[in-house]
Order: C-alpha cells, then sequence, then structure tokens
C-alpha cells in the first residue's frame, strides 16, 4: 500500500510540475480537468453527478475558465448568477425529482471546487506566477507532509479525535512551523533570482504559514463532509491517495487565498 501510495504520489507530483511549469493553455486545461473531475466526485455524494443538475454545473465551470481565459473578469460574476438562475429553473421545471440538498450540493460544489481551485491558474498566470504558485504547493502538501512526521515522532494530543483521530496538536504545530521554514528558504532562493517590490524572504514565511493554517481548515472540512456522507474517499482515481478531492482538499482554500495576498503585498500590481 505505501510503495503504491509513493508512486501514484511522485506521478501526481511531476504532472503538476509540469502542467504549472508549461503555463497558458496547458495550465488553464489542467486545472479545469481537475475542477470537472473534482465536482463530480462532490456531486457523486448527492447522487447527481450523471443529472441535468450535473450538466448545468459542468457547463458553468468551462464557462467561468473560458471566461478567466479571455481575460474577461467582467463575466465572472454574471456567469455565476447565471449558473443559480439556470440551476433554479431546472430545479423547478423538474420538481419535485431533485431534493434541497442537491441543489445546494450542485451549487455549493461549483463555487467550492470549480472557482476555489481556477485560482491556482489566476496565481499562474500573473506577473513572476510560476515562482509564486510554489507556495501553494509549500504550504498545503510541506505541512501536510511535516505535520504527518512530526505527529508520529511525538503527536499525543489529538487534534480533532472525532473528524480525524490521527491529527494531533504536536502535529498541527509541526507542520506550520515546518511551512514556514520551507517558505523562509524558498524565499531567500527566489530573493537571488527576482527583483520584486516586497521581501520573499519575510513574507514567503507569512505566507506559507497563514496557508498552512487554512491548509489544515481545508483538510477538516472535506473529512467532515465525507464523514457526513458516510464515505471513506471521495474517489479511487489516484491509488493510494483516494480521489481528485482527497489530495487537492488544502489547495481548495489555499490558492484563493496566496493569490489575493500576493496582489495586496505587491500594491495590486505583482
Amino acid at each position: 500500500m505505501f510503495k503504491q501510495r509513493l508512486l501514484s504520489g511522485i506521478v501526481l507530483v511531476l504532472i503538476a510540475v509540469f502542467a504549472l511549469y508549461m503555463g497558458g493553455m496547458v495550465t488553464l486545461a489542467a486545472t479545469l480537468i481537475i475542477s470537472l473531475i473534482g465536482y463530480s466526485e462532490l456531486l457523486r455524494i448527492f447522487h447527481i453527478e450523471k443529472s441535468s443538475l450535473a450538466v448545468i454545473g459542468y457547463t458553468g465551470c468551462i464557462l467561468f475558465y473560458v471566461a478567466m481565459f479571455f481575460d474577461l473578469a467582467q463575466w465572472t460574476v454574471p456567469i455565476i448568477i447565471l449558473f443559480l438562475i439556470v440551476l433554479l429553473g431546472c430545479y423547478v421545471i423538474r420538481f419535485p425529482k431533485y431534493k434541497l440538498n442537491q441543489m445546494m450540493g450542485c451549487f455549493f460544489g461549483f463555487i467550492y471546487v470549480g472557482i476555489m481551485l481556477s485560482y491556482i491558474y489566476q496565481l499562474r498566470i500573473i506577473q513572476n506566477g510560476g515562482e509564486f504558485v510554489v507556495l501553494l504547493f509549500l504550504a498545503a502538501w510541506g505541512n501536510d507532509t511535516l505535520a504527518y512526521c512530526v505527529g508520529m515522532l511525538i503527536g499525543k494530543h489529538k487534534l480533532t479525535p472525532e473528524l480525524s483521530p490521527k491529527k494531533s496538536i504536536e502535529g498541527f504545530v509541526g507542520g506550520i512551523l515546518g511551512a514556514v521554514i520551507l517558505g523562509l528558504i524558498y524565499g531567500f532562493y527566489i530573493k537571488t533570482r527576482l527583483r520584486l517590490s516586497f521581501d520573499p524572504v519575510v513574507m514567503f514565511p507569512i505566507i506559507c504559514g497563514v496557508g498552512a493554517v487554512i491548509s489544515v481548515i481545508g483538510d477538516l472540512a472535506a473529512s467532515a463532509i465525507k464523514r457526513d456522507a458516510g464515505i471513506k474517499d471521495y474517489g479511487s482515481l489516484i491509488p493510494g491517495h483516494g480521489g481528485i478531492l482527497d489530495r487537492f482538499d488544502s489547495i481548495l482554500l489555499i490558492a484563493p487565498v496566496v493569490y489575493y495576498l500576493m496582489v495586496m503585498i505587491s500594491g495590486g500590481t505583482i
């Protein structure tokens, strides 16, 4: 099981590195595909992954990403509003076929997966975005790995025994400190390569620390959804890891936060 998890993890990292390195259409397509698969995994909980509601949801995601690609920022909010109107129209026309929780799940999934993950692409396409997008994975996967190691070594006090019995307070603190240290190291590296309007040695550890805390929230929120739904994993696409949402649950919340933090510390111009 460990070998399978390790190998699939390496493949996943290589695909992510390639997609993010290429930028442009490649990054957009990869992010959209991940969003659609993750959205489908969430809709499966409500048994509507192949329904009319799902078709509306998938179409809404595609339109949102197309608007981003053509830099039509003024259309992103109207697309969300239009999506809700069409969704409610389907609810009314097909009533009582779909239940309220299915409607809510479809709209929630559109925001939670489709739009939140789009910030990976939005971060990548800004100036120096190829370097900044690394912060997402230092904060999320770096925190997750270091929290696991610290928890295994010295973890004694349970963080959230009902949601995730294996997570410890010691691991939580260790993961955040680890992410901060990774951000510091990366900040020194970037400082020698780029001229920025801010000091990455100061700001990157802060961003990674904030991201690490949000990473834990994202991970535990995903666990809460699975427990409420009575499932172990969102899917089985990635051997040893589960589904797309099982691997990207932390990134979902971190991506928009890192994007807006980068915009703020740069004075709106990166």
